[in-house]
């Protein structure tokens, strides 16, 4: 069996869904089984070895000059190879992650038309050297690939998955009448795909919902990291709690009401020290320079360390160091890797109760919840972890064990083979979700 992953590149920033396509595609090659990996739009970035192609289809500068001047929908030859040079590509994602979705409402409908859009030519593209590479199972990114799977199937003969990967976020916020537009055309292509794959129970409920996808072909996989990789040092109890933030910065992801949260536990005697690491996008660097200046006028500055985006090797040594990790993420989280590599460190977690997240706590027991967008609750959840260090290494030993248990890599791994050779082999159907 021959599976193909496409992964979307997001513009040159780190990304959850390309950590988990790169990690999963890595583990199966490493067993030995016929995978590839190929990014679309831009080439994916990740703090783990990658091992996807080095050309990138669906270029991200080619498909959006094809939107923007007809000229570029015809074959070009010399031109098209240069605008899927990999170089190129990579200094174009450097500044394209600044792209909003109120932008792109017309570029997001002409992909989701597949053939009958205005990136034909790179569908066409793509068929080409997927023939040449015969899968017996394509696995689309996201929802916004859809529109390709009637041509895929019809002109490869395999089967498709899409993997959901938190995609109301953007199609919500397209502008009118994009934003309907894109709803009907991800319905009408609905069927087209032979399953779908979630990594959290929450999303595939609400991507069932929201999208009107089929419920008989939706699975959920859950997220999988390898828990050897995340063994942190032992932390001895103290008088100072080490809050940690480690997610993309950015204003979703809620750092500015930690930082409120923070300044206020300072206030009222806690001893607390906040340490910031993550993903920052040029788009992003803005508020975040207003949320270091807030914490200066408050004259907490010196207990606040910002740690620049590290490698996979400062990642585990920044998460052994915390005490606590806390990312009150205003947007219901479809995913949350981050989580479940604090856990992986013996790091408890204190989050919002929505989306994922009450989802990853009850199944780990290596957290404690707080009510959305009230910060006096998830000061009393920072303020019982302060108090309790007993209560912390429990939670954290809980956490990393449950990792292990429910989130390794080695059952992401498992149950996606055997999600892909139920639909290429029915009769060697078997028990796929997570």
């Amino acid at each position: 069996m021959r599976v193909l992953f496409l992964a979307a590149g997001a513009g040159g920033m780190f990304c959850g869904s390309c950590l988990r396509d790169n990690r999963l595609a890595a583990g199966l090659i490493a067993e030995g089984k016929d995978v590839s990996l190929w990014p679309m739009y831009t080439p994916i970035m990740t703090d783990e070895k990658v091992v996807g192609s080095s050309e990138v289809h669906f270029g991200g500068l080619g498909v959006y000059l094809e939107q923007v001047l007809p000229i570029f929908r015809r074959h070009l030859g010399p031109i098209d190879r240069l605008l899927r040079s990999t170089a190129l590509l990579r200094m174009v994602g450097m500044f394209s992650s600044s792209t909003t979705p109120e932008s792109l409402g017309p570029l997001t409908v002409s992909i989701l038309k597949g053939p009958d859009g205005n990136q034909r030519k790179e569908l066409e593209d793509l068929v080409r050297d997927l023939k040449a590479l015969s899968p017996d199972i394509i696995n689309l990114p996201n929802l916004m690939f859809v529109g390709l799977a009637r041509t895929l199937k019809a002109e490869l003969g395999c089967k498709i998955v899409c993997t959901l990967s938190g995609e109301d976020i953007f199609l919500d916020r397209l502008p009118q009448p994009h934003r309907k537009q894109a709803f009907s055309l991800i319905a009408d292509a609905a069927c087209d795909v032979n399953a779908y794959v979630s990594v959290t129970e929450y999303f595939a409920n609400e991507a069932r919902e929201h999208f009107s996808l089929p419920g008989d072909r939706l699975h959920v996989i859950a997220m999988g990291i390898d828990v050897d990789a995340f063994a942190a040092p032992d932390r001895n109890g103290n008088d100072s709690l080490t809050i940690g933030y480690f997610a993309r910065i950015c204003e979703e992801k809620g750092l500015k009401q930690l930082a409120e949260a923070f300044v206020a536990l300072r206030k009222n005697g806690v001893n607390a020290s906040l340490k910031i690491s993550g993903y920052l996008g040029r788009s992003d660097k803005k508020y975040f320079h207003s949320v270091m200046r807030y914490l200066r006028r408050s004259n907490v500055e010196q207990h606040v360390q910002h740690v620049e985006s590290p490698t996979f090797e400062e990642k585990v040594e920044f998460l052994g160091s915390l005490d606590v990790l806390c990312v009150p993420s205003i947007y219901r989280e479809a995913k949350g890797f981050y989580v479940l590599e604090a856990l992986a460190c013996g790091v408890p977690v204190v989050l919002p109760a929505h989306g994922s997240f009450p989802e990853m706590v009850e199944r780990t027991g290596g957290g404690l919840l707080f009510k959305p967008n009230d910060m006096n609750d998830l000061q009393r959840q920072i303020v019982t972890l302060a108090n309790d260090v007993e209560l912390r290494r429990s939670l954290g030993n809980q956490g990393k064990a449950a990792v292990a248990n429910h989130y390794s890599a080695t059952l992401m791994r498992q149950r996606t083979w055997s999600l892909f050779e139920t639909l290429v082999k029915p009769s060697a159907a078997s028990t796929t979700d997570a």
